[in-house]
């Protein structure tokens, strides 16, 4: 109980700066993933096209993935610097095994007669892809991002190793403190707050993206009205 009142204190002492923190981590984050979103989908769809290209692309995003983050903060340390930019470009690489993972998988498994219908009805490759392939994967590309998201907000509280801020400072201030339990959890229960709450909007989205949602709202708007 002490130490829950200890918590609320900093908070009020510190509120300012517990939220100026939070945003910057969230910032980190969210950059990381749009970045990896913007190579990683495009990288993603033209796997499905060259099969023989998959197997290469993924082992090298699970090879990117098995390295330890502080030994990946410290390699890009030594080439990029200290700062908020190098730990951007971490979480980048770090996002993109699930972004292309995704994709790939959502764009192989859209039903091959509609690919057929498509073309039938004389749209070019890039309409049934904008207008088939991508609707339908939609979802499960929503499922990559998130998984992405919700790792990079984790990741990130390493940053404040290189100077890059974030929740994980005010951690490490608790790690450095003589009775820092308090300051700790202060770092630590924003960070959990902000995975959770990234993974239940995400969660929504998908959900909300998910074709099958989508082709029953459509059945009952054209059920008839007795």
């Amino acid at each position: 109980m002490e130490t829950i009142q200890d918590v609320l204190y900093y908070y009020t002492q510190n509120g300012s700066y517990v939220w100026e923190q939070f945003y910057r981590h969230f910032l980190m984050s969210a950059y990381g993933v749009l970045f990896a979103a913007i190579v990683a989908i495009p990288v993603g769809i033209l796997i499905s096209r060259y099969h023989k290209l998959s197997p290469w692309v993924i082992s090298l995003a699970n090879i990117i993935q098995t390295i330890p983050a502080l030994a990946m903060l410290a390699v890009l340390m030594l080439v990029m610097g200290l700062g908020t930019n190098t730990v951007v470009f971490a979480l980048f690489l770090y996002s993109l095994l699930p972004i292309i993972k995704n994709t790939y998988t959502g764009i192989r498994n859209v039903d091959h007669a509609l690919l057929d219908s498509g073309k039938a009805m004389g749209m070019t490759k890039f309409q049934v892809l904008r207008m088939v392939e991508l609707p339908l994967a939609l979802s499960v590309i929503m499922a990559g991002l998130r998984t992405a998201l919700v790792i990079t907000i984790g990741i990130a509280t390493i940053g404040t190793f290189i100077g890059a801020g974030g929740l994980g400072d005010i951690i490490l201030r608790g790690t450095n403190a003589t009775d820092g339990t308090a300051i700790i959890l202060a770092g630590a229960i924003p960070t959990a707050l902000m995975a959770v709450i990234a993974d239940v909007v995400m969660a929504w989205l998908e959900h909300k993206l998910s074709p099958a949602k989508n082709k029953k709202k459509g059945a009952l708007k054209e059920d008839p009205v007795v």
